[in-house]
């Protein structure tokens, strides 16, 4: 059966499972990561020409030694994709894998990751968050135009204020909402139903949005419950209520921080930024309560919420000089 298979074909049966079952973000970056393992073992054409049974665990071992080149994270994915890969090779029944030697392979010769500090642009964040909430002092006349504007609106508040992850917030639907208690069910990371909670002010401006959307959500004729809270409103879509994807979220991220701060802050401020900046804020208004930030922004790991728990440079200087600076 293994002769059936080059490298290449089971290459490219691996990558259509992840772009199926994953993000497109993982997708590129497990491609990525394969393709750096096929050029550390040779020539990609004609290695990738061979059959699948002349790999080994011990093929892996190029490939980290090339991999000490660069970023210990970047390590880390490659190596996280490239197991994937093995572990594909032998649920399919491809080739025979022994997963727990090729797992002790990578512990003995990789790096740990380096911890970095989250960084965000907080002052910006709350400049952009400034610039939406007035985004209603001038709607346009054109009625799908004033609809994105105040859903851009409404979305760009709930990332603020909820932790909301991007993929999240476009796949809340009007039924997850619970208006009364100010909360919503979603379902995060590892398909693990959560609960969010609302700031008046988000709140307040998704109600405003769909109050403008309401006669194209009653024209319809479906529950409104099952109708997505941020939708579509391009020409393609006509009376239809579709969800926003991931990507047109964003896209108008990126959009209005353009238009708020300038088209370079749209390269560095992104959905997660904001996510970043709930933590924070939730940190600093509960004086540092860690849990609280854990539970709010739904870490598994309350180590990954204490890497938020920095002061901030302002904070260290004040701090500093009223230390060493008392006369």
């Amino acid at each position: 059966m293994t002769e059936k298979f080059t490298i290449s074909q089971a290459f490219d049966g691996f990558l259509s499972l992840i772009q199926s079952s994953r993000s497109q973000n993982t997708h590129r970056s497990y491609a990525s990561a394969l393709s750096f393992f096929l050029q550390s073992l040779g020539d990609p054409q004609e290695v990738g020409r061979q059959p699948i049974s002349t790999l080994r665990e011990s093929s892996i071992l190029k490939c980290i030694d090339r991999l000490h080149h660069l970023a210990p994270a970047t390590e880390h994915l490659y190596l996280t994709a490239i197991y994937r890969f093995f572990e594909y090779l032998s649920a399919s029944e491809i080739i025979s894998v022994n997963l727990s030697k090729l797992r002790l392979l990578i512990r003995q010769r990789t790096r740990r990751p380096g911890q970095r500090l989250p960084q965000f642009a907080q002052k910006e964040i709350e400049e952009i968050v400034t610039y939406a909430i007035k985004l209603v002092d001038n709607l346009p006349r054109r009625y799908r135009d004033r609809l994105r504007v105040l859903r851009d609106r409404a979305l760009i508040l709930t990332l603020a204020d909820t932790g909301l992850r991007i993929h999240e917030a476009c796949s809340l639907r009007r039924g997850d909402v619970d208006w009364m208690e100010h909360k919503a069910i979603v379902l995060g990371k590892g398909n693990q139903q959560a609960v969010i909670r609302f700031s008046t002010r988000s709140l307040k401006a998704i109600k405003e949005y769909l109050a403008e959307r309401s006669p194209l959500d009653g024209a319809l004729g479906r529950p409104i419950a099952s109708l997505p809270l941020f939708a579509r409103h391009d020409r393609r879509v006509g009376k239809e209520i579709k969800p926003i994807s991931t990507t047109t979220g964003r896209q108008i991220i990126e959009h209005h921080v353009a238009l708020a701060l300038g088209r370079e802050a749209a390269q560095l401020i992104t959905p997660h930024s904001f996510r970043h900046y709930f933590v924070t804020t939730v940190l600093r208004g509960s004086g540092g309560n860690l849990k609280l930030a854990q539970e709010l922004a739904r870490h598994k790991s309350i180590g990954v919420t204490q890497r938020y728990a920095h002061l901030s440079d302002e904070e260290l200087d004040r701090h500093y000089h009223e230390i060493f600076e008392q006369s």
